[in-house]
């Protein structure tokens, strides 16, 4: 659930040094919330949703769901620090990786859907980062073994999908009364799958295994290239029929910022 505003500035976050347990994860995803709430930015809708699913691993980790749970919380720790580190860079307007720089941008576009501020952040964070975080996470010891581990998160993951278009429907009641769960909510997903992002993870996480030194750096940043022209696709629908139902949307969307952080984080 979403904790109530506290009193944080920018100047707040920057001092922040990044986390070493899944508790300082929570406790900095609770900052930028408390942040976003008093300055109404968009950021705390990715921000709510992550500390709900951050929460969730905790609780597996903490319940032994995992094969190897302090794995796991390390696993979880690097994945967050990469979502962490990216949004001070861009808060200090320092450079950050492509998709993610995409999705932070999307903060100050008035026309961006709830939906879409959504799915840059999931684009950026497992389409990329996921992969990066579990090659680190395995250097040196074979990837295979934490590959049920790796499913399980994801199946945790997947609960992202499921949680953003219940969120929706109390976000925008357009999208009851059309069905918009359908359309054009579902031309956006099929940018977006959280099955097809899974398996492009793994895939990455075993091409970085196999890089060194150069090659390893050019993985990375080949990567981020391909993921950024996919967080394009998902900030900019094409298509004049898309076009003006997006507008649509918007016009019934919900625009009070604190209140869609709360429904997001319940």
């Amino acid at each position: 659930m979403v904790p109530a505003p506290q009193t944080v500035t920018k100047n707040d976050l920057l001092q922040l040094k990044l986390p070493g347990t899944i508790d300082e994860v929570i406790a900095q995803l609770e900052q930028i919330i408390s942040y976003c709430q008093i300055n109404n930015s968009p950021a705390g809708y990715f921000a709510a949703l992550y500390h709900k699913v951050t929460c969730k691993v905790k609780e597996c980790i903490d319940n032994k769901n995992f094969e190897d749970g302090i794995r796991m919380e390390k696993l979880d720790v690097a994945f967050a620090t990469r979502y962490l580190n990216a949004y001070y860079l861009w808060l200090d307007g320092k450079e950050t990786s492509a998709c993610w720089k995409i999705a932070f941008d999307a903060f100050t576009d008035n026309s961006t859907l709830v939906i879409q501020h959504l799915l840059l952040g999931m684009n950026a964070h497992i389409n990329f980062d996921l992969g990066v975080s579990t090659g680190l996470i395995m250097q040196g010891v074979l990837l295979e073994g934490i590959h049920n581990d790796f499913n399980t998160i994801n199946g945790i993951l997947a609960s992202m999908i499921d949680n953003v278009e219940d969120c929706l429907t109390k976000v925008n009641p357009l999208m009851k009364l059309l069905d918009l769960k359908i359309f054009p909510y579902d031309e956006m997903l099929v940018s977006f799958s959280i099955v097809t992002a899974r398996d492009g993870a793994w895939s990455f996480a075993e091409d970085l295994s196999n890089k060194k030194d150069v090659d390893y750096q050019n993985c990375i940043d080949d990567r981020d290239k391909r993921i950024a022209q996919l967080g394009k696709s998902i900030a900019t629908p094409r298509g004049f029929l898309l076009k003006m139902i997006t507008k649509l949307i918007r016009f019934f969307e919900k625009k009070n910022v604190v209140g869609i952080i709360k429904i997001l984080g319940v």
